[in-house]
């Protein structure tokens, strides 16, 4: 018995000692950057937009990771037409010229074995700033659908937009914008 105990023992830690930083493909269709703007000091305006693509590299066993994430800036969406408009016009993200947004993240932090932050670099309007996405929840499991390992979670922060460039209309809405970004990533084989 203490012979299968040790041995038992001894391929767990040599599993563990083998494991290697594991690779998941941003799912499009299930990742999305929210915004919650303040308007006008009466209510929340909010919109988002999707993910083009993305990476996301976890090595659990090193509590490490890495994330390079593109944002679609020209499927910013929000429920007036003619605010969707001005936002994606020239003044404001001018779309036409910046077709994306990116996030690029070097640093996971973890509490435990549970991610609890992700820091890196929000690229906005051409304009680079450190962010860190404190993590609301994260998890991994196997998919039934996509027979795959899945993994994935909600983020939040607050940035200024002033900092990325996007200044207008500082009498209308605060520097403050609130992101909310939920996330899911395929495991590649």
């Amino acid at each position: 018995m203490l012979k299968t105990l040790i041995a038992s023992t001894l391929l767990t830690v040599s599993g563990l000692a083998a494991a290697a930083p594991e690779t998941f493909a941003v799912d499009p269709g299930h990742t999305v950057v929210t915004f919650e703007i303040t308007h006008m000091a009466m209510s929340t305006h909010r919109g988002h937009f999707e993910a083009r693509e993305g990476s996301i590299v976890l090595d659990r066993v090193a509590k490490t990771g890495s994330a390079d994430i593109t944002i679609d800036t020209n499927t910013l969406s929000v429920a007036m037409p003619a605010f969707q408009a001005t936002l994606k016009g020239e003044r404001l993200f001018n779309v036409g010229l910046n077709p994306v947004a990116r996030f690029v993240g070097d640093a996971f932090t973890f509490d435990g074995d549970t991610l609890s932050s992700v820091s890196g670099t929000m690229t906005i309007l051409g304009k680079s700033q450190p962010v860190t996405l404190k993590a609301v929840r994260f998890t991994c499991f196997m998919s039934p659908l996509v027979k795959r390992e899945v993994c994935g979670g909600d983020f939040e922060t607050t940035i200024q937009r002033s900092q990325f460039g996007l200044g207008f209309a500082p009498t209308i809405a605060p520097d403050n914008v609130r992101l909310l970004i939920q996330v899911e990533a395929i495991k590649q084989s």
